[in-house]
């Protein structure tokens, strides 16, 4: 069952994915998938080459930004890079997603795309709360 949530038109966020999660989110015309989960965090969450190969399947772009606890500046970069080079809509994933949200407005912000308070806000109406995140 998906749990996609919009951060942006282009940004979306994730719970952890599963496969068929991928083809979903292809057919919803997602273009890049960035996994921020790192390997073997939980025993039964599926490996990100299961992932990369059904990305891979559906046609989609697959990129790794292992994120463990608060993203720092230079996953946060990493991740920015990804979503600007990326031409769609691009689907980010962890476990329960705030990473991959924490992220995205890092990078948001930094790049002056956003403010703070608008990510703020816009991660709050997909269900995650940044005001512990300083941006």
């Amino acid at each position: 069952m998906t749990d996609f949530r919009i951060l942006t038109d282009d940004v979306w966020a994730s719970p952890q994915l599963t496969p068929a999660d991928v083809s979903e989110a292809a057919d919803r015309g997602v273009t890049l998938i960035v996994n921020n989960r790192p390997e073997g965090e939980q025993p039964d969450q599926p490996t990100g080459a299961e992932i990369e190969a059904a990305a891979r399947e559906a046609g989609v772009a697959y990129a790794a930004v292992p994120i463990q606890g608060r993203p720092t500046p230079d996953q946060a970069a990493q991740v920015g890079d990804l979503l600007a080079r990326n031409s769609g809509k691009a689907l980010m994933y962890c476990r329960s997603g705030m990473r991959s949200t924490a992220a995205w407005a890092m990078a948001a912000t930094a790049s002056g795309a956003i403010s703070a308070d608008d990510a703020r806000a816009l991660a709050a109406s997909a269900g995650y709360d940044l005001s512990g995140l300083p941006l």
